[in-house]
Parts: C-alpha cells; sequence; structure tokens
C-alpha cells in the first residue's frame, strides 16, 4: 500500500470516529433528558444498570444507524480540507487519476460496510431485544406496554394440508380455548381435532388436548374418536401465534428470514414490515460506498466558499437520502408493494447521482 492510500485511509477513519464522537453523545444527551424523569421514578435502578442494561445497548443500535451518516461527513469534511489545502491538486499534477485517487475511499468504505453488516444482521438484532426489555420493564407506563399477554380467534396453517385455529390463548399460563385443527389431502378434509382445552408443555413441547372429539372423515361414514386427555405434538410454538411488527427487530437474520418462510408456508398474509426490516439491514450498510463517492467527488474540487459550500450540499442530499430511505420503508411495508425493490430503491437513486458525479469529476 502506497503512502497516499495510508494517508486517506488514516484521514479517513480517524474523521469517522471524531464524527461518531459528536454524533452519539448528542444523541444519548437527547434520550437522558427525554427519560430522566422515568429513571429517577425507577428507584431500584441505579446509574450503573441503566449505563449497562440500556445505554450500552444504545450506543450500539445508534452508532450503527448513524454510520452512513457519520461517514458522509466525515468524508466531505477532511476532503474539503484536502482540496483547500490544494493537497487534491498536487495529487493529480503527479500523475494520479481521479480513479486511483479513489482507491483508499473505496476501501475504507468496504471495511465499514462489512462491520455494519456484521453489526446490522448479529449484534443490533440482540441489542434491540435488550433495550426492548429494558424499555418494558421501566420506560413505558401499562398502557403503552407492547407485550401481549394473550390473542383471540387466530388462526394458523401449519403446511398446505394443516390449519389450526384458537379461540382464545394466553402465552403466560400457556393455556388456550376452543381449539380446533384440520388436516386435508388435497381438498379433502381427512379428520378434525377440537379440544375445549389446550395446553402447552414447555418441557418436552407437547400439546395436552382436554376434553377432545377427534373426527375422521370417511367415504360413506365418518367415525369418532372422544377423550378427556390426549397428548399430542404440533408443527408449531405459542410464539407462532403472535405477529407484531417489532419483534422483527429483535431477531437475528437467519432466525427473521426462516421466520419469515415458516410464516409464508402457514399462510400467513402480509408480512412486508418482516421482509423490509430483512432486506434494509444489507442495504443500508452498502449505502456506504454510495455516500463515499458522492462525498468525494463533491468535495474534491476546490470551491469558492470552501468547505461551507461542500458540506451544506453535502448535508442536503444526505437529509434527501434518508428522507427517500424512511419514504421507502414505509411504502415497502404496504401489502401492495415490493419490499426488496422499495428498500433498495435509495441506493439505486443516489447511485445515479454517484456515477454522474463521478463522470462529472473525472472530467
Amino acid at each position: 500500500m502506497k503512502i497516499l492510500d495510508k494517508y486517506i485511509l488514516r484521514k479517513y477513519f480517524t474523521s469517522f470516529i471524531f464524527t461518531l464522537l459528536i454524533l452519539i453523545p448528542i444523541a444519548m444527551a437527547i434520550d437522558v433528558a427525554e427519560k430522566v424523569g422515568k429513571f429517577i421514578k425507577n428507584e431500584e435502578l441505579s446509574a450503573q444498570e441503566i449505563f449497562n442494561d440500556y445505554y450500552v445497548n444504545f450506543i450500539i443500535n445508534y452508532g450503527n444507524t448513524f454510520m452512513p451518516l457519520a461517514l458522509f461527513i466525515s468524508v466531505i469534511m477532511f476532503t474539503s480540507k484536502m482540496s483547500g489545502n490544494s493537497e487534491i491538486i498536487a495529487i493529480h499534477s503527479s500523475g494520479i487519476s481521479f480513479k486511483r485517487f479513489l482507491r483508499p475511499y473505496l476501501i475504507g468504505a468496504t471495511i465499514i460496510t462489512a462491520i455494519s453488516l456484521y453489526a446490522n444482521h448479529f449484534v443490533v438484532p440482540e441489542s434491540n431485544k435488550a433495550l426492548e426489555k429494558f424499555e418494558e420493564a421501566y420506560l413505558r407506563s401499562i398502557y403503552k406496554k407492547k407485550t401481549k399477554s394473550s390473542v383471540s380467534k387466530v388462526s394458523l396453517q401449519l403446511s398446505k394440508d394443516d390449519y389450526v385455529y384458537f379461540g382464545y390463548f394466553n402465552f403466560k399460563s400457556k393455556n388456550g380455548y376452543n381449539f380446533s385443527y384440520e388436516h386435508f389431502e388435497g381438498n379433502k378434509l381427512v379428520y378434525k381435532i377440537i379440544s375445549q382445552n389446550i395446553r402447552f408443555n414447555e418441557r418436552d413441547s407437547t400439546y395436552r388436548l382436554s376434553t377432545y372429539r377427534k373426527r375422521f372423515i370417511g367415504a360413506q361414514k365418518d367415525s369418532l374418536d372422544s377423550g378427556s386427555f390426549m397428548d399430542t405434538v404440533f408443527n408449531f410454538e405459542p410464539k407462532d401465534l403472535l405477529y407484531v411488527d417489532y419483534l422483527a427487530r429483535e431477531m437475528p437474520s437467519l432466525g427473521l428470514s426462516s421466520h419469515i418462510k415458516q410464516s409464508e408456508n402457514r399462510g400467513v398474509k402480509n408480512l412486508n414490515n418482516y421482509k423490509v426490516e430483512l432486506y434494509k439491514r444489507t442495504s443500508l450498510p452498502i449505502s456506504s460506498f454510495v455516500l463515499t463517492l458522492i462525498a468525494v467527488t463533491l468535495a474534491s474540487k476546490k470551491r469558492r466558499g470552501g468547505i461551507g459550500v461542500n458540506m451544506a450540499a453535502g448535508i442536503s442530499l444526505m437529509f434527501l437520502y434518508v428522507f427517500f430511505m424512511k419514504v421507502s420503508e414505509v411504502l415497502g411495508s404496504t401489502a401492495e408493494s415490493i419490499p426488496l425493490l422499495m428498500v433498495w430503491i435509495p441506493n439505486l437513486l443516489f447511485g445515479v447521482i454517484a456515477v454522474f458525479l463521478y463522470i462529472n469529476a473525472n472530467k
């Protein structure tokens, strides 16, 4: 690696870390100001518990969210400074092309993208789970708690031939009422189980049916079996009855992908919120390449007004990117949209802008 590459990479990472160290404390200060009253009300909470259980996960979550923004701002800042000091003119005068000049920037973007991808898919979901648990326990009023203790009138397709229905199920007691299970072969109902009560046993993942009837549908005549108790196994767990959008943020990507496929097989109609969450875990880190290219092409030319003009133009584009990203996530969550396309639209759109700026910078 040449001296130029090391020089730019050093500036790239030091500026990036410096920007993150400014943004995260600002976010923490705003959050503390909003929640200090709730912290004080929970007298059993110590300052150490608040920091370890809440703010460590807050830093991981928001640090990863701020990565593209911090990267964009830092690249514009130090590249504009290099341009203002005529360093870039000197680099080009020595015979180094703009394409070659970009190499260390793209190496830096690759490293940041790899870190962000790993964090998004494996680390951040666990932090979201810890944050959600803390907020549910200490920060939300009883009327705003998200955790569902029960569901009613819910049906689930276990496979193309198997369906279950619950009139009511309580997640705390693992107990349900008015349960039915139907098994088909093609379009023909083969048998149906009806039970007044069903209880899930966590120790061996079995279900106990109480006061049940099992009807076998015959070609000529039906047969009926009934009893007081029956222990059996079904291809679902109580958590599968619960479809809450915020749970997607708490699932590791492999688990989330598996959940989406399993839910689709079970006949759940609109899973676009889950798909948007899964796809944006990749699209957001990849934006580091797009935003780096835009930042370098904007800041590499010496302009009247210096760093201020470059920062104003860059931050305007950054806000536009964030706006398009949020709009695409909302639209991608609707039942009629294609989530994969909607999540990637900001990167595709700003990728075109980046290529346009790159072509002009090469002239």
